[in-house]
C-alpha cells in the first residue's frame, strides 16, 4: 500500500470525497488512491485523478498516464506553483466504439486571483489489461456552439425577402 506525496492532507475516510461523487472518501477514490482497487469506469479513475491533483499525489496521477505509467516514477520537488484545485463537475462519460475506450467531458475548478476558474476538458481513457488509462486531452474548453438556425445556402432565397438569390443579395 503507497501513501500519496500530499501537498495536502487526504481527507479523513468518513469525509466527503474531493471529487464531488457525494460519496466517502474511503468509498470512493480513496481506495484507488491507496491501489487497494482499481477504477471500473473511466469517470472513476477520473475521479480519483482529481482527488489526487487535490491532495498532491502524483505517483497516482504518474501511474495512472498512459504516456508514463510503466516508467519508473521519480519524486520531484514542489516549486509552490502548483493550483489549489476545488472541485470537479463531471458533465458526460461515454463509451467508445470498443469497449476498452472511453471519453469523459468534466470542469476542474481552482482557486485563481480570489476567484474561481475552470479547465473544461474532453479526456480520452482507455483500458489496458483491466486497468483505465487517461490517455490524451481531445478537446480543451466548453463543446463548440451549435446553431440552431440551418444555414443559408448560396443559392437559397435571401432571407430579407427581396426574391434574390442569397449570392446576390445578402450574402455579398
Amino acid at each position: 500500500m503507497t501513501q500519496p506525496s500530499a501537498t495536502r492532507a487526504a481527507p479523513q475516510s468518513d469525509s466527503p470525497c474531493p471529487c464531488g461523487s457525494g460519496v466517502a472518501f474511503g468509498k470512493c477514490c480513496g481506495p484507488v488512491l491507496q491501489q487497494e482497487r482499481v477504477p471500473a469506469t473511466a469517470e472513476e479513475l477520473m475521479r480519483s485523478r482529481f482527488t489526487a491533483h487535490f491532495i498532491g499525489d502524483y505517483r497516482h496521477l504518474h501511474l495512472t498516464y498512459l504516456d508514463t505509467a510503466r516508467k519508473p516514477y521519480v519524486e520531484e520537488t514542489s516549486d509552490g506553483g502548483e493550483l489549489k484545485w476545488t472541485r470537479l463537475v463531471v458533465h458526460a462519460h461515454e463509451t467508445g466504439p470498443k469497449p476498452d475506450g472511453a471519453i469523459v467531458d468534466f470542469s476542474a475548478y481552482y482557486a485563481e486571483g480570489g476567484g474561481e476558474q475552470a479547465l473544461h476538458e474532453k479526456a480520452e481513457f482507455r483500458r489496458i489489461d483491466g486497468a483505465w488509462f487517461y490517455v490524451k486531452a481531445l478537446r480543451l474548453g466548453p463543446a463548440p456552439v451549435k446553431s440552431a438556425h440551418p444555414k443559408i445556402g448560396r443559392n437559397d432565397p435571401c432571407a430579407c425577402g427581396s426574391g434574390k438569390k442569397f449570392k446576390h443579395c445578402c450574402g455579398r
